[in-house]
C-alpha cells in the first residue's frame, strides 16, 4: 500500500517519492560545528539526504540546535530515556524527532512530545528495536509480533491526537524478524517505514546482511527511508544503501560502476585507479555507467558498453566513450585523462 508522505526539512518521504538515504553521526558532539558542517556537506554530495545524531543530553540538545539552523541536511535527533532532551530538540528547530518505545517512558510524556512536536510542524519517527522492546513485550516468543505491538501501542497514542506525521521503523538485528515485522505492519497501515538493520555488524557482514533483509523489503515496495547501520563510516553507509537501492530496481541518479577484480593478465591497477577517482564518481548526480578493467580479455567490450569506460592495453589504458575510443596514453596519467572525459558527460 501507498504510505503517506511525511516532510522532513526539504525531503519528502512516502507518497511515492524516492527512497531517502539516511545515516548517522558517529561521535560525540561538541561546541567545535565547524567541522560537523563540512562532513554534513562531503556526506550531502555524495547522496545522503537525512543525518541522524544520537542527544544523550540537554547540552547536546542546544549544540544540534545550532547544527539544525546551518546544516545543508535535515537533521533528525535520536532521543533515549529523557523526553525532556526531545522538547528541547523541538524548540531548537532540529527537522525531525525519533523516540524508542522501549524507553522514552509514559503515555503523557509521549503525548507532551506529539503536542510540541505538532505546534511546531516537526514529524516523529517511533524507532521499534528488537533490542530494547517494552518490558511488558520483551518476554514474547515471537520477536516480529512483540516488534509490532510496541509500534500499534505507540501509534495508539499518536492517533488519539490526531498527529499525522509521523515514521516507523521495526528494527532487529535478526533479518527474519525484521522482514517479517515490516511485513506485517505494512500491510496494515499507511505510515512511512524506515528500513533497516540494527547493529548490521562489520563492513562486509554488515552489507550482506542488510542488503538481504532490504532488498527482501524493498522488492515488496516496503519501505520510504533506508539506513544502513555499519561499524564503519558514514560514508560507507551512505554508498551501501545505494548500492542497495541501485540493485533493487530503484531508479536513483547516481553512478554504476562494473570494473574487474584483477588477475595476473592486469596491465592496469583497477583497484588502485577507482580508489583516486571514487569521490568524484559518487558526486555525480546523475545515471551513468563507468567501466573500469584492467586488461584485453573483457576490457575492451565492457568498456564499450559504458557511459564511460577505461582499459588497460599493454603497456596503455585507452578511454571510452559510449562505444568510441577519444583518449590512449600512459597509465600514470590515467586519472586526468578519465577526469577529463568524465566532465564531458
Amino acid at each position: 500500500m501507498e504510505t503517506k508522505s511525511v516532510k522532513i526539512g526539504n525531503v519528502l518521504i512516502g507518497g511515492g517519492f524516492p527512497v531517502a538515504v539516511q545515516t548517522m553521526w558517529k561521535s560525540p558532539l561538541t561546541l567545535n560545528i565547524e567541522p560537523i558542517l563540512l562532513e554534513i556537506d562531503d556526506l550531502s554530495a555524495i547522496g545522503t539526504n537525512i543525518i541522524r545524531f544520537a542527544v544523550p543530553d540537554i547540552e547536546s540538545a542546544d549544540i544540534l540546535s545550532g547544527i539544525a539552523k546551518l546544516s545543508s541536511l535535515p537533521i533528525v535527533a535520536d532521543i533515549h530515556f529523557d523526553y525532556k532532551i526531545a522538547l528541547k530538540c523541538i524548540e531548537g528547530g532540529v527537522h525531525k524527532i525519533r523516540i524508542n518505545p522501549g524507553n522514552i517512558g509514559s503515555e503523557w510524556k509521549v503525548m507532551e512530545l506529539i503536542k510540541a512536536a505538532g505546534d511546531k510542524g516537526v514529524p516523529i519517527r517511533v524507532g521499534v528495536n528488537g533490542g530494547s522492546l517494552p518490558k511488558s513485550l520483551m518476554n514474547k516468543t515471537n520477536l516480529s509480533e512483540a516488534m509490532v505491538e510496541a509500534a500499534e501501542i505507540e501509534l495508539n497514542v499518536f492517533e488519539k491526537l490526531g498527529f499525522k506525521d509521523v515514521v516507523f521503523s521495526l528494527k532487529s538485528s535478526d533479518i527474519k524478524s525484521t522482514v517479517m515485522a515490516n511485513k506485517q505492519f505494512s500491510s496494515k497501515y499507511s505510515y512511512p517505514i524506515h528500513l533497516g538493520v540494527t547493529e548490521a555488524g562489520p563492513l562486509i557482514p554488515g552489507i550482506v546482511k542488510s542488503s538481504i533483509a532490504l532488498n527482501m523489503m524493498l522488492n515488496e515496495n516496503i519501505g520510504d527511508t533506508i539506513r544502513v547501520s555499519l561499524s564503519d563510516s558514514m560514508r560507507n553507509e551512505v554508498l551501501a544503501a545505494k548500492e542497495i537501492l541501485k540493485s533493487s530496481g530503484r531508479n536513483i541518479a547516481s553512478v554504476d560502476i562494473v570494473s574487474c577484480p584483477r588477475c595476473g593478465r592486469a596491465s592496469f591497477n583497477t583497484q588502485d585507479f577507482l580508489s583516486e577517482i571514487d569521490t568524484e564518481l559518487q558526486k555525480l548526480k546523475k545515471k551513468v555507467s563507468i567501466a573500469v578493467m584492467g586488461c584485453v580479455v573483457n576490457g575492451p567490450g565492457e568498456a564499450r558498453h559504458a557511459d564511460l569506460g577505461i582499459t588497460g592495453s599493454g603497456d596503455n589504458v585507452v578511454i571510452f566513450r559510449r562505444g568510441k575510443i577519444v583518449r590512449k596514453g600512459n597509465p600514470r596519467d590515467s586519472v586526468i585523462m578519465f577526469l577529463e572525459e568524465l566532465s564531458k558527460l
